[in-house]
Protein backbone atom coordinates (compact mmCIF):
# COMPACT_ATOMS: atom_id res chain seq x y z
CA UNK A 1 0.00 0.00 0.00
CA UNK A 2 1.99 3.08 -1.53
CA UNK A 3 2.00 6.49 1.36
CA UNK A 4 -0.13 9.21 0.51
CA UNK A 5 1.98 11.59 -1.05
CA UNK A 6 0.60 15.00 -1.85
CA UNK A 7 0.61 17.49 -4.65
CA UNK A 8 -1.01 20.66 -3.42
CA UNK A 9 -2.02 22.49 -6.48
CA UNK A 10 -2.64 26.06 -5.72
CA UNK A 11 -3.43 28.83 -8.45
CA UNK A 12 -2.57 32.55 -6.98
CA UNK A 13 -3.14 35.91 -8.30
CA UNK A 14 -2.35 39.04 -5.95
CA UNK A 15 -2.52 36.22 -3.00
CA UNK A 16 -0.46 38.37 -0.42
CA UNK A 17 -0.18 38.30 2.83
CA UNK A 18 -1.98 34.69 3.15
CA UNK A 19 0.11 33.07 0.31
CA UNK A 20 3.09 32.68 2.03
CA UNK A 21 1.80 31.45 5.17
CA UNK A 22 0.00 28.71 3.41
CA UNK A 23 3.07 27.85 2.18
CA UNK A 24 5.01 27.09 5.31
CA UNK A 25 1.56 25.59 6.86
CA UNK A 26 1.18 22.98 3.84
CA UNK A 27 5.36 22.26 3.75
CA UNK A 28 5.84 19.64 6.17
CA UNK A 29 2.68 17.81 4.34
CA UNK A 30 3.62 18.21 0.37
CA UNK A 31 5.42 15.46 -1.58
CA UNK A 32 5.47 18.54 -4.10
CA UNK A 33 3.62 22.68 -3.76
CA UNK A 34 2.54 23.67 -7.10
CA UNK A 35 1.85 27.15 -7.91
CA UNK A 36 0.48 29.30 -10.87
CA UNK A 37 0.67 32.09 -10.66
CA UNK A 38 -0.75 34.89 -12.64
CA UNK A 39 -4.03 36.45 -14.04
CA UNK A 40 -6.72 35.08 -16.48
CA UNK A 41 -7.56 37.26 -19.52
CA UNK A 42 -10.79 38.59 -17.77
CA UNK A 43 -8.74 39.38 -14.81
CA UNK A 44 -5.87 41.27 -16.69
CA UNK A 45 -7.04 44.41 -14.90
CA UNK A 46 -5.64 43.19 -11.66
CA UNK A 47 -1.79 42.09 -13.24
CA UNK A 48 1.18 43.96 -14.33
CA UNK A 49 1.30 44.23 -18.18
CA UNK A 50 3.24 40.84 -17.92
CA UNK A 51 0.57 38.83 -16.38
CA UNK A 52 1.95 38.70 -13.12
CA UNK A 53 -0.09 39.85 -9.35
CA UNK A 54 0.46 43.27 -9.15
CA UNK A 55 1.12 42.87 -5.22
CA UNK A 56 4.85 41.30 -5.74
CA UNK A 57 2.93 37.45 -5.18
CA UNK A 58 5.70 36.06 -8.25
CA UNK A 59 8.51 37.91 -6.51
CA UNK A 60 7.51 36.56 -2.89
CA UNK A 61 7.42 32.66 -4.28
CA UNK A 62 10.63 32.99 -5.82
CA UNK A 63 11.98 34.35 -2.85
CA UNK A 64 10.95 31.78 -0.90
CA UNK A 65 12.02 29.39 -3.16
CA UNK A 66 15.20 30.68 -2.79
CA UNK A 67 14.70 30.52 1.31
CA UNK A 68 12.28 28.40 2.71
CA UNK A 69 12.20 25.41 0.47
CA UNK A 70 15.15 23.46 1.46
CA UNK A 71 13.94 19.91 -0.33
CA UNK A 72 12.95 21.48 -3.51
CA UNK A 73 9.02 20.78 -3.03
CA UNK A 74 7.85 24.48 -4.51
CA UNK A 75 7.33 24.37 -8.28
CA UNK A 76 6.55 27.78 -9.53
CA UNK A 77 4.51 27.87 -13.03
CA UNK A 78 3.84 30.90 -14.73
CA UNK A 79 1.36 31.30 -18.24
CA UNK A 80 4.65 32.08 -20.66
CA UNK A 81 5.77 28.62 -19.05
CA UNK A 82 2.61 27.15 -20.84
CA UNK A 83 3.15 28.93 -24.16
CA UNK A 84 0.87 31.84 -23.71
CA UNK A 85 2.66 34.80 -25.15
CA UNK A 86 1.14 37.70 -22.96
CA UNK A 87 1.54 36.41 -20.36
CA UNK A 88 -2.35 35.54 -19.27
CA UNK A 89 -3.93 31.97 -18.83
CA UNK A 90 -7.22 31.71 -20.96
CA UNK A 91 -9.15 30.77 -17.89
CA UNK A 92 -8.80 29.00 -14.07
CA UNK A 93 -8.98 25.51 -15.78
CA UNK A 94 -6.30 25.98 -17.73
CA UNK A 95 -4.59 27.05 -14.17
CA UNK A 96 -5.58 24.13 -12.60
CA UNK A 97 -4.37 21.60 -14.85
CA UNK A 98 -0.88 23.23 -15.66
CA UNK A 99 -0.32 22.28 -11.82
CA UNK A 100 -2.26 18.76 -12.42
CA UNK A 101 -0.03 18.06 -15.52
CA UNK A 102 2.96 18.43 -13.17
CA UNK A 103 1.63 16.53 -10.34
CA UNK A 104 4.05 13.76 -9.60
CA UNK A 105 2.36 12.47 -5.85
CA UNK A 106 -0.38 10.07 -5.91
CA UNK A 107 -3.23 12.63 -4.11
CA UNK A 108 -3.92 16.18 -5.87
CA UNK A 109 -5.14 18.49 -3.10
CA UNK A 110 -6.52 21.27 -4.57
CA UNK A 111 -5.40 24.52 -2.11
CA UNK A 112 -6.68 28.43 -2.97
CA UNK A 113 -4.69 30.58 -1.26
CA UNK A 114 -6.99 31.67 1.06
CA UNK A 115 -7.65 28.12 2.19
CA UNK A 116 -6.37 27.13 5.47
CA UNK A 117 -6.31 23.57 7.80
CA UNK A 118 -5.51 22.55 10.84
CA UNK A 119 -2.30 21.00 10.50
CA UNK A 120 -4.10 17.92 13.07
CA UNK A 121 -6.52 17.84 10.29
CA UNK A 122 -4.01 17.06 7.04
CA UNK A 123 -2.48 14.85 9.64
CA UNK A 124 -5.31 12.63 9.99
CA UNK A 125 -6.84 12.73 6.51
CA UNK A 126 -3.38 11.49 6.02
CA UNK A 127 -3.79 8.48 8.14
CA UNK A 128 -7.27 7.68 6.37
CA UNK A 129 -6.56 7.70 2.93
CA UNK A 130 -3.57 5.21 4.41
CA UNK A 131 -6.22 3.24 5.64
CA UNK A 132 -8.69 3.37 3.53
CA UNK A 133 -7.02 2.79 -0.29
CA UNK A 134 -10.52 2.82 -1.53
CA UNK A 135 -11.48 6.09 -1.17
CA UNK A 136 -11.41 8.34 -4.36
CA UNK A 137 -12.22 12.05 -3.43
CA UNK A 138 -12.60 13.54 -0.54
CA UNK A 139 -15.24 16.82 0.14
CA UNK A 140 -14.84 19.12 2.99
CA UNK A 141 -17.51 21.43 4.88
CA UNK A 142 -16.05 24.47 5.20
CA UNK A 143 -16.24 28.10 7.12
CA UNK A 144 -15.76 31.50 4.75
CA UNK A 145 -15.30 34.49 6.28
CA UNK A 146 -16.46 37.60 5.46
CA UNK A 147 -14.98 41.49 7.01
CA UNK A 148 -12.36 40.63 9.28
CA UNK A 149 -11.04 37.18 10.80
CA UNK A 150 -14.49 36.67 13.47
CA UNK A 151 -17.21 36.63 11.22
CA UNK A 152 -18.33 34.34 8.85
CA UNK A 153 -21.01 34.25 6.13
CA UNK A 154 -23.94 31.27 5.86
CA UNK A 155 -27.19 30.42 4.00
CA UNK A 156 -28.70 29.19 0.91
CA UNK A 157 -25.37 28.96 -0.78
CA UNK A 158 -23.05 27.59 2.32
CA UNK A 159 -26.14 25.65 3.74
CA UNK A 160 -28.20 23.82 0.18
CA UNK A 161 -25.97 24.83 -2.55
CA UNK A 162 -22.53 24.46 -1.47
CA UNK A 163 -22.54 22.46 1.68
CA UNK A 164 -19.33 20.60 1.03
CA UNK A 165 -16.02 21.41 -1.42
CA UNK A 166 -14.25 19.17 -3.27
CA UNK A 167 -10.46 19.52 -3.23
CA UNK A 168 -8.49 16.04 -2.67
CA UNK A 169 -8.15 13.80 -5.27
CA UNK A 170 -6.40 10.01 -5.85
CA UNK A 171 -3.94 10.52 -8.54
CA UNK A 172 -2.14 8.36 -10.81
CA UNK A 173 -1.11 7.40 -14.09
CA UNK A 174 -3.69 8.65 -17.28
CA UNK A 175 -5.92 10.88 -14.09
CA UNK A 176 -7.07 14.06 -16.02
CA UNK A 177 -8.21 17.41 -14.43
CA UNK A 178 -11.56 17.88 -16.58
CA UNK A 179 -13.02 21.27 -14.77
CA UNK A 180 -12.73 24.14 -11.91
CA UNK A 181 -15.76 24.43 -11.46
CA UNK A 182 -16.68 22.30 -9.32
CA UNK A 183 -12.98 20.86 -8.80
CA UNK A 184 -13.15 17.31 -10.86
CA UNK A 185 -10.64 14.47 -11.42
CA UNK A 186 -11.66 11.37 -13.81
CA UNK A 187 -9.34 7.73 -13.91
CA UNK A 188 -8.35 6.52 -17.18
CA UNK A 189 -11.70 5.05 -17.98
CA UNK A 190 -13.26 8.67 -17.58
CA UNK A 191 -15.05 8.26 -14.48
CA UNK A 192 -15.90 10.89 -11.89
CA UNK A 193 -13.76 10.41 -8.79
CA UNK A 194 -16.42 11.97 -6.58
CA UNK A 195 -18.65 9.10 -8.10
CA UNK A 196 -16.61 5.87 -6.97
CA UNK A 197 -16.11 6.20 -3.50
CA UNK A 198 -16.26 9.94 -1.80
CA UNK A 199 -15.32 10.88 1.47
CA UNK A 200 -17.47 13.36 2.63
CA UNK A 201 -17.65 15.11 6.09
CA UNK A 202 -14.36 13.92 7.19
CA UNK A 203 -13.86 13.95 10.78
CA UNK A 204 -11.25 14.07 13.74
CA UNK A 205 -11.48 13.47 16.82
CA UNK A 206 -15.54 13.67 16.58
CA UNK A 207 -15.31 16.69 14.93
CA UNK A 208 -15.60 17.54 10.98
CA UNK A 209 -12.57 18.47 9.63
CA UNK A 210 -13.07 21.99 8.80
CA UNK A 211 -11.69 24.33 5.19
CA UNK A 212 -10.93 27.31 6.92
CA UNK A 213 -11.75 29.85 3.77
CA UNK A 214 -10.29 33.78 4.34
CA UNK A 215 -12.04 34.52 1.40
CA UNK A 216 -13.15 38.28 2.32
CA UNK A 217 -11.45 39.05 5.21
CA UNK A 218 -8.94 41.92 3.17
CA UNK A 219 -10.89 44.52 1.36
CA UNK A 220 -8.73 43.60 -1.59
CA UNK A 221 -9.91 40.97 -1.51
CA UNK A 222 -13.32 41.72 -2.71
CA UNK A 223 -12.43 44.31 -4.83
CA UNK A 224 -10.49 41.52 -7.29
CA UNK A 225 -13.37 39.25 -6.73
CA UNK A 226 -15.40 42.29 -7.94
CA UNK A 227 -12.70 42.85 -10.44
CA UNK A 228 -12.92 39.38 -11.71
CA UNK A 229 -16.26 38.04 -11.96
CA UNK A 230 -17.99 41.56 -13.26
CA UNK A 231 -15.68 40.53 -16.10
CA UNK A 232 -16.36 36.83 -16.64
CA UNK A 233 -17.94 35.76 -19.68
CA UNK A 234 -19.06 32.31 -18.48
CA UNK A 235 -22.39 33.70 -16.68
CA UNK A 236 -23.90 37.10 -16.65
CA UNK A 237 -24.59 36.55 -12.56
CA UNK A 238 -21.62 38.67 -11.57
CA UNK A 239 -22.38 41.65 -13.45
CA UNK A 240 -23.80 44.28 -10.76
CA UNK A 241 -20.63 43.37 -8.15
CA UNK A 242 -19.14 46.63 -7.78
CA UNK A 243 -22.59 47.63 -6.38
CA UNK A 244 -22.38 44.21 -4.16
CA UNK A 245 -19.03 45.72 -2.65
CA UNK A 246 -20.28 49.52 -1.91
CA UNK A 247 -23.51 48.02 -0.44
CA UNK A 248 -23.50 44.55 1.26
CA UNK A 249 -19.34 44.68 1.44
CA UNK A 250 -18.66 48.05 2.74
CA UNK A 251 -21.87 49.35 4.00
CA UNK A 252 -23.73 46.03 4.98
CA UNK A 253 -26.89 47.72 3.46
CA UNK A 254 -28.68 44.33 3.36
CA UNK A 255 -27.69 42.07 5.73
CA UNK A 256 -29.79 39.32 5.55
CA UNK A 257 -28.30 38.90 1.50
CA UNK A 258 -25.24 39.62 1.44
CA UNK A 259 -24.25 37.31 -1.52
CA UNK A 260 -21.85 38.36 -4.22
CA UNK A 261 -23.76 35.96 -6.63
CA UNK A 262 -25.03 38.76 -8.58
CA UNK A 263 -28.79 38.25 -7.46
CA UNK A 264 -30.96 38.03 -3.90
CA UNK A 265 -29.61 35.19 -2.12
CA UNK A 266 -30.04 34.75 1.84
CA UNK A 267 -26.51 34.79 2.91
CA UNK A 268 -25.95 36.27 6.95
CA UNK A 269 -23.41 36.72 9.50
CA UNK A 270 -22.74 34.87 12.50
CA UNK A 271 -19.85 34.67 15.07
CA UNK A 272 -16.57 32.32 14.55
CA UNK A 273 -16.75 30.55 17.39
CA UNK A 274 -14.23 27.60 16.55
CA UNK A 275 -10.35 28.29 16.85
CA UNK A 276 -8.02 30.00 13.54
CA UNK A 277 -4.90 27.61 12.29
CA UNK A 278 -1.91 28.17 13.77
CA UNK A 279 -0.70 29.57 10.25
CA UNK A 280 -3.41 32.43 10.36
CA UNK A 281 -2.50 33.48 14.13
CA UNK A 282 0.62 34.10 13.34
CA UNK A 283 -0.47 36.07 9.96
CA UNK A 284 -2.67 38.20 12.68
CA UNK A 285 0.20 38.33 15.22
CA UNK A 286 2.52 39.34 12.35
CA UNK A 287 -0.41 42.38 11.20
CA UNK A 288 -0.97 43.25 14.71
CA UNK A 289 2.93 43.70 15.34
CA UNK A 290 3.55 45.74 12.69
CA UNK A 291 6.02 43.32 10.74
CA UNK A 292 3.36 43.08 8.12
CA UNK A 293 0.71 45.76 6.95
CA UNK A 294 -2.24 45.57 5.01
CA UNK A 295 -5.48 47.04 5.32
CA UNK A 296 -8.48 45.64 6.85
CA UNK A 297 -12.03 46.38 6.96
CA UNK A 298 -13.01 48.36 9.98
CA UNK A 299 -14.81 45.97 12.20
CA UNK A 300 -17.34 48.72 14.26
CA UNK A 301 -20.48 48.03 11.75
CA UNK A 302 -20.08 44.45 11.87
CA UNK A 303 -20.09 44.17 15.84
CA UNK A 304 -23.13 46.58 15.93
CA UNK A 305 -25.51 44.23 13.85
CA UNK A 306 -24.29 40.72 15.88
CA UNK A 307 -25.58 42.23 18.76
CA UNK A 308 -28.70 43.60 17.38
CA UNK A 309 -31.29 41.87 19.47
CA UNK A 310 -33.29 41.53 15.44
CA UNK A 311 -30.88 40.25 13.82
CA UNK A 312 -29.78 37.60 16.46
CA UNK A 313 -33.48 36.18 16.03
CA UNK A 314 -34.11 37.01 12.30
CA UNK A 315 -31.26 34.84 11.84
CA UNK A 316 -31.97 32.33 13.71
CA UNK A 317 -35.33 31.33 12.50
CA UNK A 318 -33.67 31.48 9.21
CA UNK A 319 -30.98 28.69 10.11
CA UNK A 320 -33.73 27.13 11.64
CA UNK A 321 -36.46 26.90 8.66
CA UNK A 322 -34.75 28.03 5.50
CA UNK A 323 -32.95 24.22 5.48
CA UNK A 324 -36.32 22.27 5.21
CA UNK A 325 -37.69 24.74 2.50
CA UNK A 326 -34.72 24.66 0.98
CA UNK A 327 -35.10 20.92 0.97
CA UNK A 328 -38.46 20.59 0.70
CA UNK A 329 -38.05 22.91 -2.72
CA UNK A 330 -35.56 21.03 -4.44
CA UNK A 331 -37.77 18.05 -3.48
CA UNK A 332 -40.31 19.34 -5.24
CA UNK A 333 -38.47 20.67 -8.52
CA UNK A 334 -37.16 16.87 -8.52
CA UNK A 335 -40.25 15.44 -9.05
CA UNK A 336 -41.54 18.14 -11.38
CA UNK A 337 -38.49 17.19 -13.65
Amino acid sequence: MSQPRVTFGIIALNAQPLLEYNLRALYPFAHQIIVVEGAVQTAASLARVDGHSQDGTWERLLDFKRKEDPQGKLILVSATDEGYADGLWPEKNEMSQAYAKRATGNWLWQVDSDEFYHPEDIRAILEKLQAKPGITAVAFPYVEFFGGWDYVITGKWHIQNYPLIYRLFKWEQGFRYTDHRPATVVDQNDRDLRTVKLESNPQYEGRPILLHHYSYVFPKQALQKVGYYSQVTWTDSFKRNQQWYEKNYLRLEEPLFLSEKGRPILQWLQRFRGQHPPAIQQLRADLDSGKLAEPLRPVEDIERLLRSPWYWLATRVLAAVMPIYWSLQNAVRRERG
